[in-house]
């Protein structure tokens, strides 16, 4: 049986179990600080609250790009590679967001994340010009 898209259906896969681990981190400091709605300027919350939001933001693109690559038969084997690393990335922001010890991990994912979205963006310009 022939799984389409096996890249695009993992680096989804991952996205979604990431997106829940970000959701209950946010919930955790929700529970822990009694505040339902909003932030209350609760600067924990705050941070968890981005982290999950700024991995909202990017992902969608990385996902569509990721995608498109594969179905234009570019992708293997480098495209699995580029979305785990990505998805590492972006676990390495959540935990950076935190601060304290682990803080470099804030800017190793986003550097990560930036530089996924650019050479995911110039492989897929390439590929529209038949460059690649």
């Amino acid at each position: 049986m022939l799984t389409l898209l096996p890249v695009t259906l993992t680096a989804a896969a991952a996205a979604a179990i990431l997106n829940i681990w970000l959701m209950i981190r946010v919930g955790r400091i929700r529970t822990a600080e009694k505040i339902s709605i909003g932030d209350q300027d609760s600067e924990p919350l705050i941070r968890r609250m981005r982290a999950h939001a700024n991995f909202v933001e990017s992902t969608p693109f990385v996902l569509i790009l990721i995608a498109a690559i594969e179905i234009s038969g570019r992708g293997t084997p480098w495209l699995a590679w580029v979305a785990g690393l990505y998805m590492l990335g972006r676990v390495a922001h959540g935990l950076g967001m935190d601060g304290g010890s682990l803080g470099k991990g804030r800017f190793i994912g986003t550097i990560i994340t930036m530089l996924t979205l650019l050479g995911l963006a110039v492989v897929a310009v390439l590929i529209t010009m038949n460059v690649m």
